[in-house]
């Protein structure tokens, strides 16, 4: 599931996986395998190879997948001035006592997959060029990130962000949701993403704006308060780097330079 959302969520659809499992024994290893096997069909992803180690000292698994798209939707493309949505599927529960919101067990198979295909077509369709799935990260810090790949800050209104009835606004803040994804969106195209996640029963709602300032604010109400200043401090390490050699005459006129990513000279 974790790996589908990722090629979903950079506008691509799924094509196969990999996996490699070590376990201590053909007992552990079972259960796993029937779950790989549960999950490939309701995706509609074929496992198509991997390897197995029945010797290992502990579970481990390791999973590679590979997806096509044919307009990338990128952590790297959000402008200022955007609106930032978060689009949730609430039908679902926590699995205790894990900050997982699970909206995918037990879900018509068809459904999943059709949700899942609202990310490539808002690609495909020029709706929106930035987004990215929501880790265990939560909402802000996913938004957080988001921010820091595009050299941009903004503001968040925590309430706006939806959430199901019942459950305290701190936890939902935390939690980790099946399916949830954050996007950066041209205001005049806002509407349109709305209607497509709203028509497949999933909440979707504009929660903040982004700008030009590298820090991100939370709202509340009427009062706004600093979480993170980009400017300071990076959080992963994968936004731009921007320096700035002196000027020869001293006027602040030297040059300045951006670097996409401190591990490339492309964005990573």
């Amino acid at each position: 599931m974790v790996n589908v959302s990722d090629i979903y969520a950079m506008g691509g659809r799924p094509i196969a996986v990999v996996d490699a499992l070590w376990s201590d024994g053909a007992g552990q290893a079972k259960p796993i395998l029937e779950g790989l096997a549960t999950a490939s069909q309701v995706y509609g992803v074929p496992v198509v190879g991997g390897h197995s180690n029945l010797r290992n000292d502990r579970p481990q698994l390791s999973v590679a997948i590979l997806g096509r798209a044919q307009k990338l939707l990128s952590s790297f493309a959000a402008k200022p001035g955007q609106q930032l949505l978060a689009a949730i599927d609430l039908r679902g529960h926590f699995r205790e006592p894990y900050l997982w919101w699970d909206a995918s067990t037990g879900a018509p198979p068809e459904r999943l997959r059709q949700d899942l295909e609202i990310l490539p077509t808002l690609a495909e369709t020029g709706l929106c060029a930035a987004a990215k799935d929501i880790s265990n990260a939560g909402v802000v810090g996913t938004i957080l990130m988001l921010l820091e790949c595009s050299d941009l800050g903004g503001t968040v209104d925590i309430q706006a962000i939806p959430r199901p009835a019942g459950i305290v606004l701190e936890r939902w803040l935390s939690c980790f949701p099946s399916f949830g994804f954050v996007l950066s969106v041209d205001s005049e195209n806002s509407a349109a993403v709305i209607e497509r996640f709203t028509q497949r029963g999933i909440a979707c709602a504009v929660i903040g704006t982004t700008d030009s300032s590298r820090q991100l604010r939370l709202a509340l109400g009427d009062e706004q308060q600093a979480l993170w200043d980009l400017n300071e401090q990076p959080l992963t390490g994968c936004g731009p780097i921007i320096t700035e050699s002196p000027s020869p005459s001293g006027r602040g006129d030297g040059v300045r330079e951006i670097t996409l990513c401190q591990h490339s000279k492309s964005p990573c």
